[in-house]
């Protein structure tokens, strides 16, 4: 009897099931360290105690897109180890901070499946919640995965494509208990750029690049428990390139956004996200933002900043579509998110 688990393929997914993801991951301050060494971030709510402390937090939490990487790599054994590719993201709402010593866990429930016309693969729409070691949400998101099909010729499921919210309503934001930024120290966080600095329509260069090494987005990826085979087993693609995960593209493409968005300390939602076209080591990475919209909250000098982030490996700065609507070839990432920053 084999005691192996090969993973599910598409023909495995049914619409309502729950899955619990095994293996909880108990967070230290070593996440920060690798978080911090493996990219350049550097926003100061998740680099010091005292300045998280000054802003009304017990102390400086993991990084939002640590927490993020976390929760995601405990469902890919059950979601996309079999994937060709993670293909986007929804109605992404950070709900608690994530301290060093929480304990975090996962689960994901079906919701949407669709056979490719290829007919070799299928989509799955997935909700999935992280939780912390008192069973209180810290996350919750929604991602759709495109899953081989381990027998080609199994008779297709009926269509089910669930709709997603354009974007995450401001006032459904999570503010983190006590935060508070009257008392914002500017000089400390690197920048001098409020809320009010920020002009809905402006586009912002963050000017820096990043060269992707092997080594490292594995070295993230695994940190992360994600398994994903296309992500380490060469063979998995017919030009032999292991694919990046496309976390590793985000959390460079955020912590390069410091360069003009410094004061964007936490990230309370996404909104859209699509991984429009493949990142291989090799690949220098930029990224440029767009200002969305902005909204007050109500939490003390806090607001908040819908952001587009464009990850890039190279071509002309703000280009995103073609004159045919379609995204540019250079184009790694589009993603659509909220910020909280002081007023």
């Amino acid at each position: 009897m084999a005691k192996t688990n090969a993973g599910r393929f598409f023909e495995d997914y049914t619409v309502g099931d729950v899955i619990p993801h095994a293996v909880p991951r108990t967070v230290s301050g070593g996440e920060r360290a690798l978080y911090h060494a493996l990219y350049p971030a550097r926003h100061a709510l998740y680099s010091s105690d005292e300045f998280a402390r000054a802003c009304g937090l017990p102390a400086s939490p993991i990084d939002d897109l640590a927490a993020f990487h976390i929760v995601f790599g405990k469902s890919v054994p059950d979601i996309s180890l079999n994937a060709v590719a993670n293909l986007g993201y929804a109605e992404a709402r950070w709900l608690r901070p994530v301290y060093a010593g929480d304990t975090l866990r996962s689960e994901s429930e079906v919701i949407g499946v669709k056979q490719t016309s290829s007919g070799k693969t299928g989509i799955v729409w997935v909700r999935t919640t992280g939780l912390n070691q008192r069973d209180e949400p810290v996350l919750q998101l929604v991602r759709w995965v495109m899953v081989r099909k381990k027998d080609v010729d199994a008779p297709a499921p009926e269509p089910v494509v669930p709709e997603t919210a354009p974007h995450v309503a401001a006032s459904d934001l999570v503010i983190p208990a006590g935060l508070d930024f009257s008392n914002y120290d500017l000089t400390l966080a690197g920048e001098p750029h409020r809320w009010g600095d920020y002009e809905v329509g402006e586009t912002i260069d963050h000017v820096d690049g990043v060269t992707i090494e092997e080594a490292e987005h594995m070295m993230a990826t695994r940190l992360w428990q994600n398994t994903s085979k296309t992500h380490f087993d060469a063979t998995q693609r017919e030009d032999g390139k292991r694919l990046i995960y496309g976390g590793h593209v985000i959390s460079m493409a955020r912590a390069l956004s410091f360069n003009g968005l410094a004061n964007a300390q936490m990230i309370a939602a996404i909104n859209a996200g699509s991984h429009v076209n493949p990142c291989f080591a090799g690949d220098t990475v930029r990224a440029w933002s767009e200002v969305l919209d902005r909204a007050e909250t109500d939490a003390p000098g806090v607001g908040a900043l819908r952001l587009r982030l464009v990850a890039t490996k190279g071509g002309d700065t703000f280009s995103l579509r073609g004159e045919d609507g379609k995204y540019l070839p250079h184009v790694l990432l589009d993603l659509d998110y909220w910020a909280l920053m002081p007023i």
